[in-house]
């Protein structure tokens, strides 16, 4: 009988950050960018869920995570806009074109 436990869930926010930090890394889209720190983020809130599921007692992991996830969708949001923007002046979405927008 297979049991998953706190190892598993670490391991899997591991690959989380490990690809999170690869797609930041490659892509010079800045959409790519974007989800590249979405991953990073999930990697965040699944560590303080396992942590708080297998270690800690009370809520205060779920409490982190929701934190997480409202700091990402404002994230999201704010970049977006930003990026609606690059597009708009330079009709295109990649980050290496960004110094053409120094004043």
């Amino acid at each position: 009988m297979w049991t998953i436990g706190l190892t598993h869930y670490l391991v899997l926010a591991t690959l989380l950050l490990c690809c999170g930090l690869l797609v930041m890394s490659t892509k010079r889209n800045a959409v790519g960018i974007l989800i590249g720190a979405e991953l990073v983020l999930n990697a965040a809130a699944l560590n303080f869920v396992a942590f708080s599921a297998y270690r800690w007692a009370d809520i205060e992991g779920q409490v982190a995570t929701l934190f997480v996830i409202v700091l990402a969708a404002a994230e999201a949001a704010i970049a977006i806009a930003i990026f609606v923007n690059f597009y708009r002046i330079l009709a295109t979405v990649d980050v290496d074109v960004a110094d053409e927008l120094r004043g």
